[in-house]
């Protein structure tokens, strides 16, 4: 049986981490995975928005597609939980991805993709269910994975083979875009942040640039510089290629569905205005 290829997104991104989850999920899937390491100062805005491009490039190929296994590791670490997030699965199209219950990564795939609910599997659960139905797990393997803290490394990797192979894992469904969407919408409706920045400098930021506020003004946009603190009018342009050359511009950049990108051409917009991801940077002008 030939299984799909995987692609994972982890905050849990040494070398040894890395080293072990790619050989657990070869183990298991006949092929080594693309891991990306989510390391800056904000993996949470780096996921989502990821995430929503790793399905949007499964579009736009003018004929049939192959299934690929997308898995998220980035859980919230604000103590809710009393041993992490659980995670959940849903299937895009063709497509499986697990990820843990993160409300900012799930809710750009609830605003663009029309994403309304998800799986949300509990470790235990699944685990001794498998044990008992279809996997070959003694009582003392079922508990060790059941009780580890380590569940991106000993549990996802299972849970995303099982699904793979059609196995009854027993689920509950959450709906996407409820009270915990709607909280990280409302605490970010105001503010346009830094979502990635690129290797050329350029930063991709949360949204649309339709969705921004004064985007259409002559006088552009106020960009916050993390630098000096200082605020800078930045014209809106609709491509790179439209940028005075050695001049900071919003362009409609690369990600999501036409979300906005804070560029110089032929220079780094991250290094000019001092921004990490993560920062807030866009003050409409009004």
């Amino acid at each position: 049986m030939t299984h799909p290829p995987v692609i994972s997104l982890t905050d849990c991104a040494d070398p040894n981490a890395v080293a072990r989850q790619s050989a657990r999920i070869a183990a298991l899937f006949g092929a080594t995975p693309s891991v990306l390491p989510l390391t800056g100062p904000d993996p949470e805005g780096v996921a989502a928005l990821t995430l929503l491009d790793l399905l949007r490039a499964t579009d736009l190929v003018g004929g049939p597609t192959h299934p690929v296994v997308v898995l998220v590791n980035i859980a919230p670490r604000d103590g809710s939980w009393p041993n992490g997030a659980p995670f959940c699965y849903f299937r895009h199209k063709q497509h499986l991805v697990i990820s843990t219950l993160n409300p900012r990564v799930l809710a750009p795939l609830s605003t663009y993709l029309k994403l309304t609910e998800v799986q949300v599997t509990d470790v235990r659960e699944v685990v001794e269910t498998a044990a008992a139905e279809w996997a070959e797990l003694s009582p003392a393997e079922a508990e060790e994975i059941g009780r580890t803290q380590f569940r991106s490394l000993w549990y996802v990797p299972l849970l995303a083979r099982w699904l793979v192979d059609g196995r009854p894992v027993p689920a509950r469904p959450h709906v996407v875009g409820g009270p915990d969407q709607r909280a990280v919408g409302a605490e970010t409706a105001g503010a346009v942040r830094v979502a990635v920045v690129d290797n050329f400098g350029n930063c991709k930021l949360d949204r649309p640039v339709a969705a921004i506020p004064g985007h259409r003004a002559a006088a552009g946009l106020s960009v916050h510089s993390a630098r000096d603190g200082r605020r800078i009018q930045v014209r809106c342009y609709d491509r790179l290629p439209d940028v005075p050359y050695g001049e900071p511009g919003i362009t409609t950049g690369s990600s999501g569905l036409g979300f906005a990108e804070l560029v110089v051409r032929g220079g780094s917009a991250a290094e000019l205005f001092g921004l990490r991801e993560g920062d807030r940077v866009l003050h409409p002008t009004g």
